[in-house]
């Protein structure tokens, strides 16, 4: 109850500004950029220390910040579906592809926080009561477009990081998996449970989660349709970081956002390209592998940031990276 009064109190005394991808009242070229006034997200101790919060009568059911201050460059994507347990519907899979199209254009971006704004959940998968009002011959066409989502959100060019604060089933798993990162509360439980409804994981699970975990585990959780718990996924490598859930229920959120703020001095163009190099490099011979460092390597020659990081390293300062 103390933290519910907290909240409410929070919500009261804060409002902050959100990008809504369901209003297209485009405020930059090189992004899409909404203003609704949407009490879900607020900073107890100002911008740079952003707290999630939740509201019920929030009805937008994604929400994506652009952070300011010294977290610019942080983008925090929150999924809103409190009744449906936040599953994934057409109408979330349109939104979420909208933003992953947006931040993947901006160069601005350093890293993505996705995340829940629903207590005890991330995401419950599929929304299956969606589903079964589908004729047979929908579901294909449905399975795939939440597929290119999740591909897409793979193939973000800059840092992305799970926060997983409450259950993370099926889709909602396969979203995770496909993030660089993933950060879980102990309290969290997550697992692809398809095999349950006679189907199998279909937005990436049976080939991410292997390259993950390595096969034979995965294999056993996908059989099994088991759900393990944060700690647990931390032993098997599914997830990287296991956190004590807190009062608020953003633990695994807030271990997130000192993640990204780790990240955010580093030189971004080295950053993404140490991803590409990474993400490609894994799914080819070493030999490959290296041509592929090369070529990335050979992008950040000519940066001025690479410069910067020379003349600050001479100087024994800190390095201001601009992205180019």
């Amino acid at each position: 109850m103390a933290a519910l009064f907290g909240r409410m109190a929070f919500l009261q005394a804060c409002r902050l500004l959100f990008i809504d991808i369901s209003n297209p009242r485009k405020l930059g070229s090189s992004s899409r950029r909404y203003v609704c006034s949407v009490k879900s997200f607020i900073s107890p101790v100002g911008l740079g220390a952003l707290s999630r919060q939740y509201s019920s009568e929030t009805k937008e059911e994604l929400l994506v910040r652009y952070l300011d201050g010294e977290d610019n460059g942080i983008v925090v994507v929150g999924i809103n579906r409190p009744k449906a347990k936040n599953a994934i519907s057409k109408n979330l899979v349109k939104m979420m592809s909208e933003a992953v199209e947006d931040i993947k254009r901006n160069c601005k971006v350093r890293s993505v926080i996705f995340c829940s704004l629903v207590p005890g959940i991330f995401c419950a998968g599929a929304d299956l009561k969606e589903r079964a009002k589908m004729h047979q011959s929908e579901v294909g066409p449905f399975v795939s477009k939440a597929r290119a989502l999740i591909t897409e959100l793979g193939k973000l060019p800059m840092p992305t990081i799970a926060a997983l604060d409450g259950a993370a089933l099926g889709g909602g798993l396969e979203m995770a998996l496909a993030c660089d990162i993933r950060v879980a509360s102990n309290a969290a439980k997550m697992g692809l449970v398809e095999t349950k409804l006679a189907i199998i994981p279909g937005a990436g699970g049976t080939q991410r989660l292997p390259r993950v975990i390595g096969v034979s585990r995965a294999k056993e959780l996908i059989y099994t349709a088991r759900i393990v718990d944060g700690a647990e996924a931390c032993r098997l490598g599914l997830v990287s970081h296991s956190v004590e859930q807190n009062q608020r229920g953003d633990a695994a959120y807030l271990r997130a956002l000192e993640l990204a703020r780790e990240i955010n001095p580093q030189g971004p163009i080295a950053v993404r390209m140490a991803k590409l190099a990474m993400n490609q490099g894994i799914e080819v011979d070493l030999s490959t592998g290296l041509a592929i460092e090369e070529a990335c390597y050979g992008q950040v020659i000519p940066t001025a940031d690479r410069l910067e990081g020379l003349a600050a390293f001479k100087e024994k300062r800190r390095p201001h990276y601009k992205g180019e």
